[in-house]
């Protein structure tokens, strides 16, 4: 029997610095989570680096790995374990080069299973593949059948993400090795622990 899928967490666009000491840190004391990605929308640096530090914190004393979106030149810099790029990349190479070879790499190519295979040979250490239902602003979407042949034929492990309903958890969770949840968690502020639980009750029982 395939291992349930573990959870893969993408913090807050918007969020105060404290959220990271609070919230994230509550959460990653009651749950297993596999890995952390810093969602913050900021075109400030300096903005980009206060979060880090607060998320890095509260992750590494967990045990949990910290990756950031797109911008790989921050990741030695800032003390973070990768880089996850958003859209299928022609520098792919050159970004492994420049992080290293100890570093996660990680790379969404949306529902091409070309782009994941060529992801997966230059090196990745995950294809992200999503979003797994259409919405206005996203009208192609992952299908199950792609999981269930890279499940089967790619050894790279493959990561659901993007409108992830309760339904999608149970069509999908015995075809991936981990679920990308992020506004699925933070759209009702209040309750994030209990969609968190909702989600793990989903998954274990597998």
């Amino acid at each position: 029997m395939q291992d349930a899928p573990k959870i893969y967490l993408i913090t807050p666009e918007h969020c105060e610095l404290s959220f990271y000491a609070s919230d994230l840190a509550e959460i990653l004391d009651e749950k297993e989570i596999a890995c952390l990605r810093l969602g913050l929308k900021s075109s400030s640096e300096e903005d980009i680096k206060r979060h880090v530090d607060c998320l890095r914190d509260a992750a590494h004393a967990r045990d949990v790995p910290v990756l950031i979106d797109t911008h790989y030149l921050l990741v030695e810099q800032l003390g973070l374990d990768g880089v996850h790029l958003a859209k299928p990349a022609s520098d792919l190479r050159k970004v492994r080069e420049v992080i290293g070879k100890d570093a996660i790499l990680g790379n969404h190519c949306g529902t091409s299973r070309h782009e994941g295979l060529t992801a997966g040979e230059i090196g990745v250490d995950y294809v992200c593949f999503g979003p797994v239902e259409a919405d206005n602003l996203t009208p192609e979407f992952a299908e199950k059948d792609l999981f269930e042949w890279w499940s089967e034929m790619v050894e790279v492990p493959i990561v659901a993400e993007g409108n992830i309903s309760d339904a999608h958890i149970i069509a999908l969770r015995d075809v991936v090795d981990f679920f990308c949840f992020g506004q699925e968690i933070w759209a009702t502020q209040d309750k994030p622990k209990t969609n968190m639980d909702r989600i793990f009750n989903l998954i274990e029982a597998l």
